[in-house]
């Protein structure tokens, strides 16, 4: 099943929320003053726009597997160069074939290839000698990600999922990038954050979902009601795991994994 194209205005409901750890992973890269930069999985360019005004002289190239992102980041941010291409793809192209990278930057997206284990060693190896890469990515247990998984593999809707199961992202333990990374990185710092996000409520988890983690089981049910249905179980399967704060709103924990490794 191919993912249909990836919505930048359902995407951008919660920009502000989803550029947060991006920010956050900057700060950590300071020290650094790279020349070129590619940043992997630019989405809409809200990542590309923290490595511009971190390092205004560098030379970034902003790519993504979506042509409406991509043209959403290019009427955005026309003075940035920008490439419509896959990661994996991207990935195979022959080292050394390319400028020297000094930094790669890559924000929710590396989640969508799979094989980490040789994906990351690979990524190192495209860095030239000083570089540095910069990734974050949610975690695959989050509460949310093993429901849709649950329902996917159901008899309910086995009909949608023959095999029981989508085409879906995965990220490892922190324990798995270090044993993968440990031995290839001069420098490697791994840690995990928690963002604390207040939902108006349960309905407002689903369409963060939507545009990200539902995906690839929304676009494998082709008829509209039955995805309303599934849409609909999803939501009352999260209810009680997400109650109504005494305080208001529907507090909402997203934890993302970040790596740093060195060369």
């Amino acid at each position: 099943m191919v993912m249909t194209d990836w919505n930048p205005s359902l995407y951008g409901t919660f920009l502000d929320w989803r550029t947060r750890p991006s920010c956050d992973l900057a700060q950590r890269l300071c020290d650094l003053a790279p020349q070129r930069i590619v940043d992997l999985g630019c989405g809409p360019g809200n990542s590309t726009a923290i490595c511009s005004k971190l390092w205004p002289a560098a030379a970034i190239l902003g790519v993504d597997s979506s042509p409406e992102m991509i043209a959403s980041a290019r009427a955005a941010y026309p003075d940035r160069h920008w490439m419509v291409a896959d990661i994996g793809e991207w990935l195979c192209r022959p080292i050394g074939s390319e400028t020297p990278i000094h930094l790669i930057f890559s924000c929710a997206a590396l989640q969508w290839v799979e094989d980490h284990a040789t994906v990351f060693p690979r990524l190192l190896a495209k860095l030239a000698p000083g570089g540095v890469l910069a990734a974050h990515m949610p975690t695959y247990d989050a509460v949310p990600n093993q429901t849709m998984r649950e329902m996917a593999s159901s008899p309910r809707w086995r009909r949608w999922f023959p095999d029981g199961h989508a085409r879906e992202w995965r990220s490892h333990s922190l324990e798995f990038y270090y044993t993968t990374l440990a031995g290839r990185a001069k420098r490697l710092d791994l840690w995990a954050t928690d963002y604390f996000q207040v939902m108006p409520n349960v309905d407002a988890i689903v369409e963060w979902y939507k545009s990200t983690g539902l995906r690839p089981y929304l676009d494998c049910i082709t008829d509209a009601m039955e995805r309303e249905d599934f849409l609909t179980e999803y939501r009352t399967r999260l209810t009680p795991s997400f109650p109504t704060s005494e305080r208001g709103g529907v507090p909402f924990v997203f934890r993302r994994i970040f790596i740093v490794a060195g060369v």
